[in-house]
């Protein structure tokens, strides 16, 4: 699994930062968090190619967070994109993706799959699941959380004890289902192990709340923005967004293992003092940087 930031910026971009994006790689799946303006051009800087995308999980609708859609399907469009792409947002996701792409003269060759999302467990397969619940910031929001499922691995030294190397009894052990060997049943406890999944969740633009600490609850990476230093906590409720430090509490008070904050004001040439702040309520802090990858 492999974070990389595309985006970093909040509502203004500045030379070194662009607007809000996220992109989660998982086997065939390359998920979008946001898409601000530019995004496509970060894709190229970044050297992924855009047709990689599956699915894009739209937090809100500002601009900063979705002005890059047209220009990315667009881009899809032009290099022969083959699969459905699936685009997720809250409630009027569907009408405000259609009214924008309606702005525009193009091919329209690819298949869009648009979802309103209206409860809380909107996508789930064999490999994981994902989830959003509203947020707090005066229009409506969504905080994000990818949840990888347990795996059952086999324990190859005991397996091998018993004679079981291959065949169709091992795979059967792999589901957790009984077997028998020599009219003994194997026992899955000794013969099978559990590999916890993990869970990566994305809080931004919001004020705390309830439902960020759900969403991040247990979470071993939280990516969560850090817009302001805690001097300017009166400047972050008036316009319902984080401090650094107000991120680090909800990583804390969620028992994240670690935060990686991002979604910083333009009034930051360097986001370390924006770390430095977060750090001292959560030591595993780090500030995000444009194009920045984090394996998990």
């Amino acid at each position: 699994m492999e974070i990389t930031f595309l985006g970093t910026s909040a509502m203004v971009p500045t030379k070194n930062r662009n607007h809000s994006a996220v992109l989660l790689r998982y086997k065939g799946e390359n998920i979008l968090f946001d898409c601000g303006e530019g995004t496509q051009r970060q894709f190229k800087i970044a050297g992924i190619k855009p047709t990689k995308i599956t699915k894009i999980l739209i937090s809100h609708w500002h601009g900063d967070h979705c002005l890059g859609l047209p220009g990315l399907i667009q881009t899809l469009e032009k290099e022969g994109y083959s699969k459905t792409l699936e685009i997720y947002g809250p409630v009027g996701t569907k009408k405000r993706i259609k009214s924008l792409l309606g702005v525009f003269d193009s091919a329209k060759t690819i298949e869009i799959k648009i979802m309103d999302i209206k409860k809380r467990k909107f996508f789930e397969n064999k490999d994981f699941l994902l989830e959003a619940l509203p947020l707090k910031h005066g229009v409506r929001n969504l905080g994000y959380c990818f949840t990888e499922k347990d795996r059952r691995r086999i324990n190859l030294n005991y397996v091998k004890k018993l004679g079981l190397s291959k065949g169709p009894l091992l795979g059967k052990l792999q589901q957790g289902k009984a077997v028998k060997l020599n009219g003994k049943t194997v026992s899955l406890d000794k013969s099978t192990y559990i590999v916890k999944g993990q869970k990566i969740s994305y809080v931004t633009d919001t004020r705390p709340c309830r439902n960020a600490l759900v969403i991040a609850e247990g979470s071993d990476l939280l990516i969560a923005e850090g817009c302001y230093l805690h001097e300017l906590y009166e400047r972050a409720k008036e316009v319902m967004h984080m401090t650094a430090r107000e991120a680090a509490l909800l990583a804390k008070q969620s028992s994240s293992k670690k935060l990686i904050l991002t979604h910083f004001s333009q009034r930051y040439k360097k986001t370390d003092v924006l770390e430095k702040d977060a750090k001292k309520v959560f030591k595993n802090t780090l500030a995000a940087k444009d194009f920045m990858k984090v394996k998990v």
